[in-house]
């Protein structure tokens, strides 16, 4: 079998050991050589905007589901075995404790897997606006793209002062700045 066919699974695991877990898996992956069995572990999180007592303000990192921690791997009783038995893991999230794959459609909500965005119709220089996330409607100049992780460095005004900030390809659009004014 190959990477195509590994599919999204959840686990659950005590409160707060949420990255225990995640580094017991790559630590497993990488002793019992899993690399073709467990290809990808990830904890969702999202950065938010709070306000310290002091009246400062921080960008935090956020769990978006507490207690659960996604695996993309290729189902097989042994590897159902070596990840219930991995300290902080209580178990799948299915019925009975038995996995169940989530859908493409989950997969993509959760924003497990970057989408097909592969272009982009922006340069460095140009002005965008960020679409979602905790910096929604926040607008800047991009200042550099990755292709390879897709995303972009955007440069926005942020507690009076030029910040650069990181957001997915698909969080930002382009401001058309080429409106021309008629009398």
């Amino acid at each position: 079998m190959a990477k195509e066919d590994a599919l999204w699974y959840v686990i659950h695991t005590y409160s707060t050991y949420e990255y225990i877990v995640k580094d017991s898996l790559e630590k497993q992956i990488e002793n019992n050589n899993l690399q073709d069995s467990i290809f990808d572990i990830k904890i969702p999180t999202d950065e938010t905007l709070e306000e310290k007592a002091n009246g400062k303000k921080k960008l935090v990192e956020r769990k978006r589901i507490p207690s659960y921690v996604f695996l993309k791997m290729i189902y097989s009783d042994e590897i159902y075995q070596r990840v219930v038995r991995t300290n902080g893991v209580t178990g799948f999230v299915g019925p009975g404790g038995r996995p169940i794959p989530l859908t493409k459609d989950e997969v993509q909500k959760l924003g497990l897997e970057a989408g097909n965005v592969d272009t982009v119709d922006f340069i460095v220089g140009d002005e965008v606006q960020i679409m979602s996330g905790a910096l929604e409607s926040f607008t800047g100049k991009v200042t550099a793209i990755k292709f390879d992780v897709k995303k972009i460095v955007v440069n926005v005004e942020m507690f009076g002062r030029a910040t650069d900030v990181e957001v997915d390809f698909s969080e930002v659009k382009k401001i058309d700045n080429h409106l021309v004014e008629e009398n």
